[in-house]
């Protein structure tokens, strides 16, 4: 860059002897960091599939922010069909960032309480897996509840009542 602001001429720039070798140089090295860079990226696509409908820029946001749950939940929704956020515990004694989520809250703004507190520990792809499979034990069971209540329907609450009870 010295050379270039001393010979300011595109020309003389441009056929500086070794340029050529040095961009050349410099261009295999940025492939060579790309190229180890989407293999690492691969590697927790596999860990967590989900991250296959995010970005590249918006996964490495995610894996820097690891271990900061507030903010990975910024990209719940592009990883999770119809969620939009997670409701984390927050106030006086808890420490921020909050690893710990009482609920979800889907796309609409309905809100899914956990029946037991969701703590996101551990790498980023690892406490997604187990987000997924405590999203799906939650719905599973209010699916459950709902089955089993639907029976009383015209005897306890009336169907557009019961409708509002469980979510959707």
């Amino acid at each position: 860059m010295r050379e270039a602001q001393a010979e300011p001429g595109v020309i003389e720039a441009c056929t500086y002897e070794g340029r050529e070798e040095l961009l050349n140089n410099t261009f295999a090295e940025i492939e060579t960091c790309e190229k180890a860079l989407n293999e690492y990226l691969e590697q927790k696509k596999k860990i967590f599939a989900r991250f296959y409908f995010v970005s590249n820029q918006a996964l490495l946001d995610i894996l820097s922010n690891g271990n900061n749950p507030e903010k990975v939940d910024e990209y719940l929704g592009d990883c999770f069909d119809g969620m939009k956020n997670l409701s984390f515990i927050k106030g006086p004694g808890i420490p921020y960032p909050s690893k710990r989520a009482k609920g979800m809250y889907s796309n609409e703004g309905e809100y899914v309480p956990f029946e037991v507190n969701f703590e996101a520990v551990g790498a980023v792809e690892n406490y997604l897996n187990d987000l997924q499979t405590r999203m799906q034990i939650t719905l599973r069971d209010s699916l459950d509840l709902s089955k089993q209540t639907a029976d009383m329907w015209e005897f306890e609450k009336q169907r557009h009542i019961w409708l509002e009870d469980y979510c959707a």
